[in-house]
């Protein structure tokens, strides 16, 4: 890559280094790079490989969309070797110890050197990104040494640099990939313009992931005794501050109604001002028993790997993000067949404008829309009924992504 382009990933290396002083995640992320190539010296076999697949994700959300890909490549070849790699925390603390990846590592940042010792290192037969991943060192030393490269899952709109007059260096690392899959024809035409026209239309692997936790869905007694006693429970989803200080509001107001909050984040502080701003009672899921439950109205849960089994439990689901960076996985909710209510932030998101289309999903403003929508979806059991299915149908349309990009990129 360019000068430029090497400072700039140089500036956010140092950057990084300076912000870890002071935040726990991004130390992490520091800490978690620079034990990467000592575990994968020690992780990865010298020999005895049949082939190596690496597999690269940003974040948690982008590891829930290569996840199917992930899951078929080892149902069907289970002696293929499988290294995930994640840039943040969010993705890498959670996932490093996924059951169908053979080492879990920190992607380091973008350097000449790290990229060329990572390559040598992993040695990958084929190298998949996904989605928004254009690491541009790392491209170029995938394409110099020409091993089969993807990126899937992916969505391209107008104003991304890529189409600007000025993103000459960004196209050029398109042209490092054998093959795009993108989630619409939107996207394909968008690149067509710009002369990549190694694109197929795919569609989205994670409509393939959140049917599969559909029909391998678990149970929680506990969840389920706690909303059983409603006839209408909410849940919000990853939510943040702004998401629950729009909610609870609500919430206290309206007895005849259950609230099952998941928060994107729950450290012990961050739990007790939720909890002193919920006027009815409320317990914390990893304090639950039947008996408190019984007795509660809200229902906190505070632990990681069960929300998207438990939007099952809830009448209509409120997905955080949406007064921030974005909203958060709006179709772990919808496959279930019920209606997503999310905020304002959602023009990169493809599904969100497609939910609002087909009548299951809806975007909110503020205190005034969210009010107007919950009276309605309570009171209203048509409208309750119809949007949910509105909502489980789209999914069902959208599913097969996966097997279309395994069956071109593996099956020939």
């Amino acid at each position: 890559m360019n000068v430029l382009y090497n400072l700039g990933i140089n500036l956010l290396k140092c950057g990084a280094r300076l912000a870890a002083l002071r935040n726990e995640k991004i130390r992490k992320m520091v800490e978690g790079q620079s034990r990467t190539f000592a575990l994968l010296s020690k992780a990865i076999p010298a020999a005895g490989r049949k082939k190596t697949i690496w597999i690269h994700a940003a974040s948690l959300g982008e590891f829930e969309q290569g996840r199917p890909l992930i899951e078929m490549i080892k149902r069907n070849n289970p002696d293929w070797y499988v290294v995930l790699s994640f840039f943040s925390p969010s993705g890498y603390e959670v996932r490093k110890n996924y059951k169908d990846a053979d080492v879990v590592c920190y992607l380091p940042f973008d350097t000449p050197a790290n990229a060329k010792r990572f390559i040598d290192t992993v040695s990958p037969d084929v190298a998949i990104f996904v989605k928004y991943e254009f690491w541009g060192n790392y491209l170029q030393q995938l394409s110099h040494r020409s091993i089969p490269t993807y990126i899937i899952s992916s969505i391209f709109r107008r104003g991304q640099i890529f189409f600007r007059p000025w993103g000459g260096m960004f196209r050029r690392m398109l042209d490092c990939f054998t093959r795009i899959y993108v989630q619409d024809e939107a996207s394909r035409q968008l690149l067509s313009s710009i002369g990549v026209s190694d694109v197929t239309v795919a569609g989205d692997t994670r409509f393939d992931r959140v049917s599969d936790i559909l029909a391998t869905c678990k149970q929680f007694p506990v969840v389920e005794r706690f909303a059983s006693s409603s006839p209408f429970t909410l849940i919000i989803g990853s939510s943040w501050q702004p998401d629950e200080d729009i909610v609870i509001p609500y919430f206290n107001a309206h007895p005849g109604m259950k609230l099952i909050i998941a928060p994107h984040e729950f450290d012990d502080e961050r739990l007790q001002a939720m909890k002193e701003r919920i006027t009815r009672p409320t317990v914390l899921y990893t304090e639950a028993t039947e008996a408190k439950v019984a007795d509660a109205d809200c229902l906190i849960i505070n632990c990681f790997g069960i929300l998207s089994s438990c939007y099952r439990y809830a009448r209509a689901a409120y997905i955080g993000g949406g007064f921030g960076a974005g909203i958060h996985n709006l179709n772990e909710a919808a496959v279930y067949g019920i209606p997503v209510i999310f905020g304002p932030n959602h023009s990169k998101f493809k599904e969100a404008h497609d939910l609002i289309e087909c009548g299951g999903g809806f975007s909110i403003t503020g205190h005034d829309d969210f009010d107007r929508l919950a009276d309605r979806l309570i009171s209203d059991a048509e409208f309750l009924a119809t949007s949910g299915a509105a909502a489980g149908t789209y999914i069902k349309q959208h599913i097969g992504a996966t097997k279309r990009i395994y069956a071109e990129i593996f099956a020939k």
